[in-house]
This record gives structure tokens, C-alpha cells and sequence, in this order.
């Protein structure tokens, strides 16, 4: 089976597919240049070194043809290739007239290719050395023989203001273009993370819509076990029998708690369910969820507020910090650490314990849906719901693995999220 390329290197392999392109048009047109002035103008070139050059700029796109499904698709690689042409580039206006040669300007079409292609740094490196060249090339290079009609002198200040022109606008062109490019790739980002997030909530909005449509189909059968259980309640048979009056009183009990479940699902889709909002306290809050953990033995409760102030119950926060103690205990926990803290406007609320931990693959991807290592249908979803009752709160949730061993979740949200309008001092 062939192994998927990564996005990143696939596209750095196209742009160097267009540099081999951008090569075989920079190789005719230097050849018909060559000719040009040979043929048409009665320009004596050396011509020998000059098609050699031509002959290296040929065999390295034809080795780069052979081998690019095997190059490593890296900046290294791009920077070498654009390397490759810079040096071609002035060894051939070494040749025909050094800087005093119109096509010096060539340098800057490799200046904005690496502004495009490069990391900042290849971008400035290129920058520094076609500006090097271009001083070499002012000084050191051998004056072209031209006929006499074409001969022309170029002061020494002239060609400096041509070298101090260059350098500005090859330092220019690559500071604005890496800015761009850089707004650019953070745009891409930001778009990406956008679709990924708008794909998540429409799964919970899937989630939502099933989750709902069976807290409707189960409040008829819940409502008939409730009145069926009371009616067993008054039994004469059963009020004979103290063992069963205790029976049907837990099942009457756990139907009720279903029945709760059932109203808070309804709850957090927005639905009517008969129930006002329910005005506590933090301590109640976070006391009715320890209750109904199925680890609750094993939670401590460490809070450094005040758990007395008012807030209004969130079924939905409630919920998932329920499913964070639950699945503490599924890990293997013995010991639960439920710590509250208020950080200026912000409730932290930190759930540690000595289980398992976090496998690092999973870390990855916390708050995707269905990343979890158990095999059960609808696993995975506990920290993803969490993720997200924490931003619609406007929140944050971070997962983590302590060093002495075990997990450490921890919830951020405004606490005027929670707080009653006259209590969010």
C-alpha cells in the first residue's frame, strides 16, 4: 500500500515541479539570447563556458525529473534548487558583461521565488547573497567585448545607485511579500480551524437531535414505570413484605433519577421541560454531582472560594464534569481530586486522579469526538462534550498527564457565566 504523502510536503513538491518548469524556460531563454547576440548582433561571447552553464542548468532538471519522487520535500531542498539557479545565473553575467548586463535584474525574479516558496530566513539568505553577487559582479567581472556601434561606459556611481537600487528592492519585495504570505498561511488557519469547528458542531447537532429524539420516546414508558411502581407500592401483598416495599422504593428511585436524566437532556437541547432554572450554590452544584459520581467514595472536594455564593445550576456543565469523575473511576482511579478555584473573573475547576492517564497518542486529538481506549459504542464523547459546554460557556478545557502518574483536567470559564446577575463581584 502506498503511504499517504503530507499535505505540506505534497505542496512542496509541486513548487519544486514549477522550479524544474521555471528552468527549462530559463535555459531557452538564455540560449536564445546567447544566439541572439551571436548571430544578430555580432556580439563575441564565450560561447564554450556559456553553453556549459546552460549544459549544468539541462542535466540538473533532467537529474530533478528522475529523483523527485525520492527528494525529501523540505525548504532545504527548494533553497538548494533556487541556489543552483542564482549560481548558473551569475556565472553566465560573469561571462557576458557583469553588471553593466541588463539581465542582472534576473536576480530579482529568484528573490521573489524564494519570498513565496521560502522560510523567512532562506528568503533573506537568497536576499544577501544575489546582493553579494551583484557587487562581484560590478567589480570583478571582464568588460564585453561589443562592436563599436553598441559600446557604452557606465560610471562607477551609476553602477553603485544600480547595486544600492537592487539591494532596496530586493529587501523590500521580501519584507512585504513573507508578511503576506505569513497573513496569508494565518488566514488558511484560522479557515481551517473554522471548518473543523463548524464540522464538530454539526455532529452535536446530530448528537443533540438523536439524544433528544429518545428523551421523548423514553418519558412515556419512564412515566408508566413511575405509576405502575406506585400502584405496586400500595399492594397489599407488597406492604406485607418489608423487603419488597424497600425493592420497589429503589426502583422508584432509579426510575426518578432516569426521569431527571431524561429532563436534563431536553434541558440542554432548549426545551421545555417544566422546570425553571434552578438557583444554588456552587457547594450545592458541585455536591449533587460528587453524589451521583459512581466513584463518589473515592472524590475529595478541595475548593480555596467561596462555595456559598449563589449561581445558577447548568445542567450541562454539570454533566460533563460528571463524565470527567466517571471516567476518572473507568481508568482505574482510587483517588479523585475535584479542586475549585477563582482565578479574577474566572472559575477553574481542576479534576486529578492516579489512574491510567492519557495515552500521548490521544493527547493529540483531546476533545475530538470518539478518541478514547475503550471499545464500547458512543466511547470517546466525554471530554468532547466537556470541550464544547466549555466554549459555548465561554470557556476552555486543557488535558494533561500529572508526573506522579494519572490525569489532570482542567475547566475554565467565566464565572459570570454561572453567577446571578447580582452576584458576579
Amino acid at each position: 500500500m502506498t503511504r499517504p504523502v503530507p499535505a505540506g510536503d505534497e505542496a512542496t513538491r509541486r513548487n519544486l515541479f514549477v522550479l524544474i518548469q521555471l528552468r527549462w524556460l530559463a535555459a531557452a531563454g538564455q540560449l536564445g539570447a546567447i544566439l541572439i547576440a551571436i548571430l544578430f548582433l555580432g556580439v563575441r561571447l564565450p560561447i564554450e563556458p556559456m553553453l556549459a552553464t546552460l549544459t549544468v542548468l539541462v542535466a540538473v532538471n533532467l537529474i530533478a525529473l528522475r529523483t523527485r519522487r525520492r527528494w525529501r520535500a523540505t525548504n532545504g531542498t527548494l533553497l538548494a534548487t533556487l541556489l543552483v539557479d542564482v549560481g548558473c545565473l551569475t556565472v553566465q553575467l560573469y561571462l557576458s558583461g557583469g553588471a553593466t548586463n541588463p539581465f542582472v535584474s534576473l536576480y530579482l525574479l529568484q528573490v521573489v521565488l524564494g519570498a513565496v516558496l521560502l522560510e523567512a530566513w532562506s528568503s533573506w539568505l537568497l536576499v544577501a547573497l544575489t546582493s553579494i553577487a551583484f557587487a562581484v559582479l560590478a567589480v570583478a567581472a571582464p568588460p564585453l567585448a561589443l562592436p563599436a556601434a553598441m559600446r557604452s561606459t557606465l560610471s562607477a556611481p551609476h553602477v553603485v545607485a544600480s547595486w544600492f537600487n537592487y539591494m532596496l528592492t530586493a529587501v523590500l519585495l521580501v519584507f512585504f511579500v513573507t508578511r503576506i504570505s505569513r497573513n496569508l498561511r494565518d488566514r488558511d488557519t484560522r479557515l481551517a480551524a473554522l471548518r473543523e469547528r463548524a464540522a464538530e458542531e454539526e455532529q452535536i447537532v446530530r448528537m443533540g437531535l438523536l439524544a433528544s429524539g429518545a428523551a421523548h420516546e423514553l418519558g412515556t414508558p419512564l412515566a408508566s414505570l413511575s405509576v405502575a411502581l406506585g400502584d405496586w407500592r400500595k399492594e397489599p401483598m407488597v406492604q406485607a413484605r418489608p423487603e419488597l416495599v424497600e425493592e420497589v422504593s429503589d426502583m422508584q428511585a432509579e426510575v426518578a433519577r432516569c426521569k431527571e436524566i431524561v429532563a436534563g437532556i431536553l434541558f440542554a437541547a432548549g426545551e421545555v421541560t417544566g422546570e425553571a432554572p434552578e438557583r444554588t450554590t456552587l457547594r450545592r452544584f458541585i455536591d449533587g454531582i460528587v453524589a451521583t459520581a459512581a466513584a463518589r467514595e473515592a472524590v475529595t472536594v478541595i475548593a480555596s472560594t467561596d462555595l456559598d455564593r449563589p449561581i445558577v445550576s447548568d445542567r450541562a456543565l454539570g454533566q460533563a464534569l460528571l463524565n470527567l469523575l466517571d471516567n476518572a473511576a473507568e481508568a482505574g482511579a482510587r483517588t479523585i481530586t475535584l479542586a475549585i478555584a477563582r482565578d479574577g473573573g474566572d472559575l477553574t475547576i481542576t479534576v486529578a486522579d492516579d489512574g491510567r492517564g492519557f495515552p500521548p497518542a490521544m493527547l493529540d486529538g483531546i476533545g475530538q469526538p470518539y478518541r478514547s481506549t475503550k471499545t464500547r459504542l458512543g466511547a470517546g464523547l466525554g471530554l468532547f462534550l466537556a470541550s464544547n459546554v466549555l466554549r459555548t460557556l465561554g470557556g476552555a478545557l486543557e488535558a494533561g498527564n500529572r508526573e506522579e502518574g494519572g490525569a489532570l483536567v482542567t475547566l475554565r470559564l467565566p464565572y459570570a457565566a454561572l453567577a446571578l446577575e447580582d452576584d458576579t463581584r
